[in-house]
């Protein structure tokens, strides 16, 4: 019996092993207030991020030298346009940015709530285990019209150790938009509201968010305050 429980204690650490530095669902905009020139901006400028050579080493010399990332678009109902990927080298980040193309993967107005819960399925359903787990919010607005309430799912989210950080793409229109992810969206150890202000700042913006993720750091670190 002391040998079929230890066998068991075995296999379940197995199952168990975390096997990647992160899981990271990037969950960008795609609702009506997107248009599709901005839609094809944000996915460059995720491209551009990702293939970044200092986000590569730092992909590289984290604990496990290694990424899960998928980029998904939300809206009434979300969309994936990347499947899971792995990313822990130079080729494996550019196969990642060759892969944000294709048609628009979500449509119709704002499902916050629905999307936070998309993503957590997404990250409980894939094949690999992170030490972290991080859902990268991103969006102008905070308003939602159909789905479930954005606290209930934020709190669901977030009692499945998930992390939930945000860009909020500002304007003269939302000054407080910031403040309304802070207070809405982001929940978990370490989480952090990114401001991206108009269109010239947001590649910036997401590459300061990605270091502050794939390090681990807080909002203040230097090496983050560097991207600036």
């Amino acid at each position: 019996m002391r040998i079929l429980l230890t066998l068991l204690a075995l296999n379940f650490g197995q199952a168990h092993a975390q096997t990647t530095e992160l899981e990271l669902v990037l969950l960008a905009d795609a609702s009506g207030s997107i248009t599709p020139d901005e839609l094809a901006f944000q996915r460059r400028s995720y491209a551009d991020a990702i293939t970044d050579p200092a986000i590569v080493a730092l992909i590289q010399s984290s604990a496990y030298g290694s990424i899960a990332v998928t980029y998904v678009e939300w809206a009434a109902y979300t969309g994936q346009v990347t499947p899971w990927m792995l990313i822990d080298g130079p080729e494996t980040a550019q196969a990642f940015a060759d892969a944000l193309t294709g048609p628009q993967a979500a449509f119709g107005r704002n499902n916050i709530g629905g999307a936070l819960l998309d993503a957590k399925r997404l990250i409980e359903t894939n094949d690999h285990d992170g030490w972290r787990k991080v859902i990268d919010f991103s969006g102008d607005s905070a308003n939602t019209y159909s789905g479930p309430p954005i606290g209930a799912s934020r709190d669901q989210v977030v009692a499945s150790g998930i992390v939930i950080n945000a860009l909020a793409i500002s304007s003269a229109e939302r000054p407080g938009l910031p403040d309304l992810y802070d207070r809405l969206i982001i929940g978990g150890p370490g989480s952090f509201v990114v401001v991206a202000r108009g269109r010239d700042d947001f590649a910036k913006a997401v590459r300061r968010k990605l270091i502050l993720e794939i390090g681990g750091f807080g909002p203040g670190h230097p090496v983050a305050d560097a991207a600036e």
